[in-house]
């Protein structure tokens, strides 16, 4: 059976490391992987998503809408975005902050609000505040691990597993911070 997940966030999140960990993490565990990213203007804080597919045999990296088995989603309105591509019976994982998109800083558009109960209201939801976890962990940088540590909470995978990976994937300089945010993403601190 096929996994389908979408890692949606803005540039500048880390969603790109956040899909290595998970690929490398599927792939040492004998599945075949497949991912796809598409940049929309990554460089200057616009739209990034993250196709990741795993299962025995995967042709395609690419997940259309109703298919994702799990959204996670680094920004809110991101989130909100996204939601038309989550499965019925799918869960979607998000971390409670607003970024504003370019078309509100000029003052074009306006951030829409309560979007967190909106997700909520649509879907299997889990909001958090991965931000502030990040923070304890020593870095807001490390949001992105934060949430990979809640979405391998909810997999098949071992514990163990995950953290060999992020040992071989993210540079020594970064380590134990992120270490430490997979922790408290894995144990819902």
């Amino acid at each position: 059976m096929t996994k389908n997940i979408m890692i949606v966030g803005v540039g500048g999140q880390g969603t790109l490391l956040a899909s290595r960990i998970l690929g490398n993490t599927v792939i040492n565990e004998g599945y075949d992987v497949k991912v796809s990213e598409v940049h929309g203007m990554s460089q200057r804080g616009g739209s990034v998503v993250t196709y990741v597919k795993y299962g025995e045999k995967v042709h395609s990296p690419i997940i259309d809408e109703g298919e994702a088995d799990i959204i996670l989603a680094f920004e809110l309105l991101e989130a909100y975005r996204a939601l038309p591509y989550l499965k019925k019976g799918g869960k979607i994982i998000v971390n409670a902050q607003s970024i504003n998109p370019m078309p509100v800083i000029t003052g074009a558009a306006k951030y829409p609000e309560n979007i967190a109960d909106k997700i909520s209201e649509k879907a299997d939801a889990m909001v958090l505040d991965a931000l502030t976890l990040a923070k304890k962990a020593g870095n807001i940088k490390a949001v992105n691990v934060v949430l990979i540590g809640v979405m391998a909470s909810l997999s098949e995978i071992p514990y163990e597993k995950w953290v060999e990976t992020i040992k071989t994937t993210v540079p020594e300089k970064f380590l134990e911070v992120n270490l430490k945010a997979f922790d408290l993403g894995y144990k819902g601190e």
